[in-house]
């Protein structure tokens, strides 16, 4: 049976969840939806999460959730929530095991004819050159002082030893180094898991897509981000902090776990273990998630190379002359501190986005200067049988839901299940039957991420497009999937 809860249609993609509906909630829950997916929705019964951190102390504005909303530790996936600094918590639950778990986006100068027949080559040399699968090491060989230079530095640290452009770092959401990152804090068990995996895509949901673009809803707004036409070659990568980000939320699970009952704060699941912002946990906290947010910057900085370096060889020109750029880089499971208006009034927050990305409007003073006049570029993969999108931040971003939108197309089918449902299939075949060739660590990866254990992905997009919380730009489709 699935939730039972009270939530009412505010309108064609709003529902609330009142304050009423439990004892504690300091706040309602919006859900951003459309009907159709609302019985999906309450099926695995996440819209109690939302009630749950509406219980959380210092919350302000709502406890809210995007349309692929589902079930995670502690907040749901598709969770976002403020907490006043100096009133409010942080909790790790709000920011998930994979810190920084993140997608970028490239946009080069080939188009489909130019690649048609070299897909599987292509697919075959992004495999081999960057690393993949659970536990899986790199080609870079770093010492602990040096993993606490990636730590500190992000994505520059990357750069700075030539894994990539200079021009990138623009690009990159907080120029891919989050300020308040101190890397003594961090455990040595993360910083021992984290040596060995810098420039590893990972496994699960992570991957390396060959894009093309199949669709402009947005020609001139498109065009300042490089996307010129339909036919257009680009690449996605997603992917986290690997062992490094799991490792330091679960030091912190465990102590704000043992902390939350001496700040006096009674939380309705043990798994939203939170401390007060300025507390010397939670200090302590987002200074560790920092570093683990710079380490997934520099992990996507580097894989972002090997990318360009696998379609030199394979097309034999340089990426310079492909027109290789990086559009964008959003992280997806963050916290941060943000200054927004509320009730008139600017307010300084930390904004909890878990399986859910920012999505500044035009003109904000965090957006690169290259989009300043469009607003920040929102980068959403679907699976590997479905499109993913490119979206823009919005006024009404800013204004409802602190400049955020979706992150994906959301599960709905457990690992478990998708084994179940997929017993003595191959899926590798069946994407190659649509035109997408697929190359994995292993068959198994591949049905636990099946198409059908995720959400439609256009009905995701829409609700978000017609909730006016981040509007489409363009739509690709996938050719060649490395998954991880």
């Amino acid at each position: 049976m699935g939730w039972q809860g009270e939530l009412i249609k505010i309108d064609n993609y709003r529902y609330k969840i009142p304050r009423t509906y439990k004892s504690g909630m300091h706040t309602d829950g919006i859900i951003f939806a459309s009907e159709r997916m609302i019985s999906q929705i309450k099926e695995d019964k996440a819209p109690e999460q939302v009630a749950n951190v509406a219980t959380l102390p210092g919350i302000v504005g709502y406890s809210m959730a995007m349309p692929d909303i589902h079930w995670g530790y502690g907040f749901p996936i598709g969770g976002v929530a403020g907490f006043d600094v100096e009133t409010g918590v942080i909790s790790p639950g709000g920011v998930g095991y994979d810190i920084n778990c993140g997608v970028r986006l490239l946009r080069t100068d080939l188009r489909y004819d130019d690649i048609k027949n070299k897909i599987p080559e292509l697919v075959k040399a992004l495999f081999k050159n960057v690393p993949s699968g659970v536990g899986s090491t790199g080609k870079i060989r770093i010492d602990e002082r040096e993993v606490k230079e990636v730590l500190r530095l992000g994505a520059k640290w990357a750069v700075k030893k030539g894994f990539g452009w200079d021009e990138d770092i623009e690009r990159i959401e907080e120029h891919g180094c989050l300020q308040g990152a101190e890397p003594d804090r961090v455990s040595r068990r993360a910083l021992e898991r984290g040596r060995p995996q810098l420039g590893t895509l990972g496994a699960g949901n992570h991957f390396l897509e060959i894009q093309m673009v199949q669709d402009i809803y947005d020609r001139a707004a498109a065009e300042k981000m490089g996307i010129q036409e339909p036919g257009q070659v680009t690449v996605m990568i997603h992917t986290g902090s690997r062992g490094l980000g799991y490792q330091v939320c679960d030091d912190n699970v465990r102590l704000l776990g043992k902390v939350t009952r001496k700040y006096g704060i009674d939380i309705p699941d043990r798994q939203l273990a939170c401390a007060p912002i300025k507390s010397p946990e939670g200090e302590m906290y987002f200074a560790q998630m920092a570093c683990a947010a710079n380490y997934a910057w520099a992990n996507r900085q580097c894989i972002m190379h090997w990318v360009r370096e696998a379609f030199e060889k394979v097309l034999a020109k340089r990426a310079e002359d492909l027109g290789m750029l990086l559009v964008y880089d959003v992280a997806h499971n963050i916290a941060k501190f943000e200054t927004h208006k509320v009730n008139d009034r600017l307010i300084k927050l930390c904004v909890h986005r878990k399986g859910a990305t920012r999505a500044f409007y035009k003109g904000h003073k965090d957006i690169p200067g290259v989009y300043k006049e469009i607003g920040q570029p929102v980068l959403i993969p679907g699976d590997m049988g479905s499109s993913s999108y490119l979206l823009l931040g919005t006024a009404r971003a800013m204004q409802e839901t602190f400049g955020s939108t979706c992150h994906g197309a959301g599960r709905v089918l457990s690992r478990t299940r998708a084994l179940k449902k997929t017993r003595g299939r191959r899926i590798d075949k069946e994407l190659l039957s649509k035109g997408i060739y697929v190359l994995s660590a292993s068959s198994e990866v591949l049905r636990e991420e099946v198409p059908e254990a995720y959400k439609d992905i256009d009905m995701v997009v829409d609700a978000v497009h017609n909730a006016g919380i981040s509007r489409k730009i363009a739509r690709m489709r996938p050719l060649g999937v490395v998954k991880g």
